[in-house]
């Protein structure tokens, strides 16, 4: 039985991830902020768990109610309040790499004594196609309207880091997932893609085996270039 961490798994594309994961017959661990959030989530068969990717000691509680653990989702995500820059400033960026990236290292850290138990250790770090320049400096892409700094910025940094574990633990599968201009609470609902298209990405990822690639970036449609 493949035992999974998902941050962020009581709404939008951690629930929908926890949902089909389940279904592919792992067991899940829900992580949320807010247990009071938890009743769908726990319709489908996961078992909710307080998680704040910004407190050390939610982290470390979390995960000592883990009997095992074989995928880590690090799934949880920030918007922020700065949308251009005349309303930027460092606390600004601060906030949103606190969940988004800070928040991604305090977790997999502290998970990697449990994952280094697995016999196949998976995790899927969810960044964004607003992280990835080509597609922000494309005129007519999806992430080119985008302008938000801090959102893009900390997501760039999530595809960083997912390199740099890969190569630090040769051992596992480290990717990221990109889940397109999903229709979520997170855009109100303005994406394109429907919540299953926008989490194909994550679900694949997190069932790769031995043989699997790592170290890389997929969207729905396949591996993205560098």
């Amino acid at each position: 039985m493949t035992t999974t961490l998902i941050s962020g798994a009581n709404r939008s594309l951690g629930l929908e991830t926890a949902r089909r994961l389940i279904d592919a017959g792992h067991t899940v661990y829900a992580g949320m902020r807010d247990l009071a959030s938890a009743s769908e989530v726990q319709s489908f068969g996961a078992h909710p768990i307080q998680l704040d990717v910004t407190d050390q000691h939610s982290i470390e509680v979390a995960l000592a109610q883990l009997p095992a653990l074989d995928v880590l989702v690090n799934n949880a995500g920030v918007l922020g309040r700065s949308f251009g820059v005349d309303d930027l400033d460092v606390a600004a960026m601060q906030e949103v790499f606190d969940t988004n990236v800070f928040g991604i290292v305090r977790l997999t850290q502290s998970a990697l004594p449990l994952l280094r138990r697995s016999p196949n250790p998976v995790i899927v770090n969810v960044a964004s196609g607003v992280g990835f320049a080509r597609a922000l400096s494309t005129p007519g892409s999806d992430e080119h309207f985008v302008q938000a700094v801090p959102y893009a910025s900390s997501k760039a940094a999530v595809i960083a880091l997912t390199v740099q574990y890969a190569k630090n633990l040769p051992e596992f599968r480290v990717n990221a997932s990109d889940p397109g201009y999903t229709s979520t609470d997170f855009n109100r609902h303005t994406g394109h893609q429907t919540i299953v298209e926008g989490t194909d990405a994550t679900v694949m990822l997190a069932q790769l085996g031995h043989d699997g690639p790592t170290g890389k970036f997929f969207d729905r449609a396949g591996s993205i270039e560098y």
